[in-house]
């Protein structure tokens, strides 16, 4: 009998890169398992039939799910690779897959990009890395030290703070004390981090490592509204780099690899141009999420999710361009907070020139909320253009035809 090759991914989400690349996988002609911890996805089964076996486990605890892997090899399946898509168990599936496959990725690399103290520490010495203090659990505060050495505004963040959940932007010693008093107190045995705030234009890098070698996938620019958090409400892919763009960008990335030891690997950057040369924001060990995916094949015409899981499976990615065209993807939040009843204007969209998709997440009776976190942001457009400038207008106009019906709660 052939032995089923099997994929385990650790968690997913219902759309986005972490879903797509279960959908590859299937795909590639791989038995794909998911391990989850969402009673909702249990409850959805029949929703998800990309999964070919879903097992429900506690996806924080790894001796339940090592027990789970020793019984599906027991009863013969063959499992390539172990992987994860989602925050933050990027570095819980790369534990998993030293223990019971071959490895092609380092799992201390990945550890220290999944956490953002690690990050800044591993990578103090450079010059991209940003002025930062830590303020470790047990530690006084030391707000005077702070100001004489940051100029305001100062970033305020946790290190393990993900799609912008607690980065905060203290303008004055005041609102700095009353920001690091919320976060101590929302966790108070995870340390601080304080930053200088970088000016300048915020671009994210999608790229793959592989033989010790940086290759960027896409550079990205990015719309960053600023409510109570840093919100990322649009995402330009560039059809063509500026050759000094590209070049800076490289120099960073082969340094982190360089510094962190990655041998192969995916990752994504946040990095801005200063007046003082590229600064790091930070780095995530894996493709970013939501429309990522879908916004590199419609620019470049191959699935970056699928090339991520050959690369985990010790084959070569290929990631030469089928065409080149500028994507604009336009995130719509709720201005306002209230329950779903409809949303009207999806079809409209559609039909705009250059539209490539148009996605709603909630479901009516859903409760919106304007945003606090990525996580809401409640629709997306994705588009085509011949610049940058036609893509985003085609994804602007379409977007503003969807309209959320709420009823106040």
């Amino acid at each position: 009998m052939n032995r089923l090759k099997a994929i385990i991914f650790i968690s997913t989400n219902k759309s986005g890169s972490s879903r797509e690349a279960i959908k590859a996988a299937e795909h590639m002609g791989y038995f794909t398992i998911l391990f989850t911890s969402n009673e909702k996805q249990i409850q959805q089964r029949e929703e998800y039939t990309d999964v070919h076996k879903m097992v429900s486990v506690n996806t924080n605890n790894l001796d339940n799910m090592r027990e789970e892997i020793s019984k599906l090899q027991t009863k013969g399946v063959d499992i390539k690779t172990i992987v994860s898509f989602v925050d933050p168990f990027v570095h819980t599936a790369s534990i998993l897959c030293d223990e019971f496959c071959h490895n092609y990725l380092l799992s201390s690399a990945i550890e220290i990009m999944e956490n953002k103290e690690k990050t800044r520490l591993s990578l103090k010495d450079q010059p991209y890395t940003p002025k930062f203090f830590l303020i470790k659990p047990d530690e006084s505060i030391p707000t005077d030290t702070i100001c004489k050495q940051l100029n305001f505004p100062i970033i305020v963040k946790s290190p393990k703070s993900t799609g912008s959940k607690d980065v905060l932007l203290a303008t004055g010693k005041e609102q700095l004390e009353k920001h690091i008093e919320s976060l101590r107190n929302k966790s108070p045995d995870n340390s601080i981090m304080i930053e200088e705030y970088i000016e300048g234009e915020q671009y994210l890098v999608e790229a793959l490592v592989h033989k010790h070698k940086a290759r960027i996938v896409g550079v990205i620019e990015q719309e960053i509204t600023k409510n109570k958090r840093f919100i990322i409400t649009g995402y330009g892919v560039l059809a063509n780099v500026p050759v000094r763009i590209r070049t800076g960008i490289e120099q960073v990335l082969q340094s982190i690899i360089t510094e962190l030891g990655i041998e192969n690997g995916a990752l994504h950057l946040e990095i801005r141009l200063s007046t003082n040369g590229w600064k790091l924001i930070e780095i995530n060990p894996r493709i970013s999420g939501g429309a990522m995916n879908k916004m590199i094949q419609a620019a470049f015409g191959f699935s970056l999710v699928e090339e991520t899981l050959k690369l985990f499976l010790g084959k070569s990615p290929a990631l030469v361009p089928k065409h080149k065209k500028y994507v604009f993807t336009k995130y719509v939040v709720s201005t306002k907070k209230g329950i779903l009843e409809k949303v009207t204007g999806k079809g409209r969209a559609k039909k705009f020139p250059g539209v490539v998709e148009v996605y709603v997440k909630p479901r009516i009776g859903t409760l919106l909320i304007p945003p606090l976190s990525m996580g809401h942001r409640y629709a997306y457009v994705i588009a085509t253009g011949s610049s940058l400038e036609e893509a985003k207008t085609h994804a602007n106009t379409a977007a503003s035809e969807i309209t959320f019906h709420l009823k106040e709660e």
